[in-house]
């Protein structure tokens, strides 16, 4: 297979078609016919195929969810023996093997020396409402800190703690009551105007101070705090990656008060940043982690993984009836192994060349005011003035335009940040092809 993109015009004569009936048909969501403009209809290797026939190498994995591959081979071969066995099996009621295997394959690589247990549910925000239910119920405390910048679902419960775009809650409150927001140690924009980067320790004792000396001192008592929730690196903030010994001195605040972590992998796990859980860069363990996206290869999972002495204890207390598909669990099993098999460490071995590249980008256009990121997930934020830091979205916007009809798909995040995730799968020779169009994207934008 010749590599690269092969695009004739995006988006043509079908993609336009459809994309027309799509706002007449579908609700309204995420959508934007201005930016992204492709209509998949297959997959070869890493590029999608949309309905015009045009070749698009992707840098989205599906917004994080195709990380051991657009169509992994070993994934689809197990989804078909297994339509032969079960595809459902009401495991919240009777029992299958298939989610036994799974839970103890999640205790096995799941960061912590201590016995762990497992919720499957759907998705993301599913996995986050039962990481809030298990620590509401094992705590017996009523109130989370979350982090300024969050995302972790669009649910009523989930939503309380997102914090990323005023959107996301217009029009809908009243939220969970109980949750507060800090400050995230973001080294390139924070309230304090520090350079995280370098001053990394002066930022973290910023945000510690804040808990302890603003929140725990004046109005929010810290023995009635469930849970810290937080992304080990945000991702729809931004590709947020903060200080190294950040988790370490959130955990110490933490255990001081008995305060347990949920850690939102759903993002970032799974391989993404060179590590299966991006939370083992930062050095601590979790006492509940969230899963979801890139655990089903494209199949809709999402896993809750916990402490065992946190468990509910009580036939009813949670539960759904999809969660842990004999079909998921099957994709699930099948991904870690691929990811085991050589996929985390092409996305180490990666690295370097997208730090490099970057960087050379950020020495060449003034535009961009910062890059940052690990493993396979990278972004780049856009800036109308270095000094000011002034947010040039508009711009970032145009530059995923022309990245797309030269044949790349990205995606945006934070206010005006771009992310690069490119399936594990990817090699070296599409990376250099993927970093090639987007510099010429980002020409073709600043003149």
């Amino acid at each position: 297979m010749v590599k690269g993109p092969q695009v004739k015009e995006i988006p043509g004569p079908k993609a336009r078609e459809i994309i027309e009936k799509h706002h007449k048909y579908m609700a309204t969501t995420t959508n934007d016919p201005n930016e992204y403009f492709l209509v998949i209809e297959r997959t070869e290797g890493n590029y999608w195929i949309d309905v015009d026939g045009n070749r698009v190498l992707d840098f989205s994995s599906g917004i994080g969810v195709l990380n051991a591959g657009l169509r992994n081979p070993r994934v689809v071969e197990a989804l078909k023996e297994q339509l032969d066995k079960l595809i459902h099996g009401a495991g919240t009621d009777y029992y299958n093997p298939y989610q036994v295997a799974l839970a103890e394959k999640l205790d096995s690589i799941a960061p912590g020396d201590f016995e762990k247990k497992t919720f499957l549910s759907n998705s993301g925000t599913e996995a986050n409402e039962a990481a809030l239910k298990i620590a509401k119920w094992s705590t017996q405390r009523k109130l989370f800190i979350a982090f300024i910048g969050a995302f972790h679902g669009r649910t009523h419960g989930t939503m309380s703690l997102t914090a990323s775009k005023p959107v996301h809650r217009s029009r809908m409150f009243p939220t969970m009551p109980g949750v507060e927001h800090v400050p995230y140690p973001n080294p390139y924009r924070n309230p304090w105007h520090i350079d995280g980067y370098e001053e990394p320790d002066e930022l973290v004792n910023r945000v510690i101070e804040y808990i302890e000396d603003y929140l725990f001192d004046h109005y929010v008592p810290p023995e009635e705090v469930a849970a810290f929730v937080a992304e080990p690196i945000q991702g729809e903030g931004g590709y947020v990656v903060p200080p190294k010994n950040f988790f370490k001195e959130l955990k110490k605040v933490a255990d001081k008060h008995g305060i347990l972590i949920i850690d939102d992998e759903v993002q970032m796990g799974m391989g993404r940043t060179g590590k299966m859980f991006a939370i083992e860069h930062f050095g601590i363990a979790p006492d509940i982690i969230s899963l979801a996206k890139a655990l089903g290869g494209g199949v809709p999972i999402g896993a809750t993984i916990f402490r065992k002495d946190l468990d509910f204890g009580i036939p009813g207390v949670h539960s759904n009836t999809y969660g842990g598909n004999a079909l998921a669990c099957v994709a699930a099993l099948t991904v870690i192994e691929e990811l085991e098999k050589g996929l985390i460490e092409n996305a180490k071995k990666l690295e370097p060349l997208f730090k490099e590249r970057l960087q050379e980008m950020y020495d060449k256009y003034e535009i961009i005011g910062d890059v940052r990121g690990l493993g396979l997930a990278w972004a780049i934020e856009f800036v109308k003035d270095r000094k000011t830091k002034e947010y040039a979205s508009k711009e970032r916007n145009q530059v995923v335009v022309e990245a797309l009809k030269r044949g790349l798909a990205t995606l945006g995040c934070g206010k005006s940040a771009l992310r690069l995730i490119p399936p594990l799968t990817i090699d070296e020779e599409e990376a250099k092809i993927g970093l090639d169009i987007l510099e010429d994207a980002i020409k073709a934008v600043v003149g």
